[in-house]
């Protein structure tokens, strides 16, 4: 299915230029990468609320945990 959509010459040029600039062949290719980067930033964005989330729950359950750098240390040195 496809849709047509009325926007301005200006804004078509533009278009046409990121998609030059990119290396693409139609404005479509833009669009759709611009939707691949936009999803692949929630996909992230979702990971991190995850492990900040996560981050919460264990320092409440735990409280303070103390850095391991110290004790690697130690173990190199045995």
């Amino acid at each position: 299915m496809s849709k047509t959509l009325s926007i301005s010459d200006d804004l078509y040029e533009r278009l046409e230029f990121a998609t030059r600039q990119k290396g693409l062949k139609n404005i479509e290719q833009l669009l759709e990468s611009w939707q691949i980067v936009k999803d692949d930033l929630q996909i992230r964005q979702e990971s991190v609320d995850k492990i900040d989330a996560l981050r919460k729950r264990l320092f409440h359950k735990y409280g303070e945990m103390s850095d391991s750098v110290d004790f690697i240390r130690e173990d190199r040195a045995r």
